[in-house]
């Protein structure tokens, strides 16, 4: 059982504690984008916060609310796709068919 807080497992938790690591690193061109992608969510909710602190028109931050969702979506089809092109393939490589039903729960974790 993977570590758990408040009955939530721990992000990057394992079943004794240690955190997680990709065997194949993701390039740097990669990472950036990945980083771009997570600071424009971070100005959005920002940017979400302000308007609910200037008492902005609930739809207006509900448009706002919906952008982030899809950017969010987005970004985690991004890292599913990494994960079966190299850590689900690595893993079946080596002998590891269970490897596909965690894809399958990581899967059904996006919607």
């Amino acid at each position: 059982m993977a570590f758990e807080k408040n009955g939530i497992a721990a992000a990057g938790a394992c079943e004794t504690g240690c955190p997680h690591h990709k065997h194949t690193p993701r390039d740097e061109q990669a990472i950036r984008l990945l980083q771009n992608r997570l600071n424009r969510m971070i100005g959005q909710l920002n940017g979400i916060k302000n308007m609910v602190e200037d008492n902005r028109y609930c739809g207006d931050i509900l448009t706002q609310v919906a952008a982030v969702e899809s950017a969010l979506q987005s970004f985690g089809y991004i890292i599913l796709q990494d994960h079966l092109e190299t850590c689900v393939v690595e893993e079946i490589q080596n002998g590891n068919p269970q490897i596909v039903d965690e894809a399958v729960e990581l899967m059904k974790k996006l919607k």
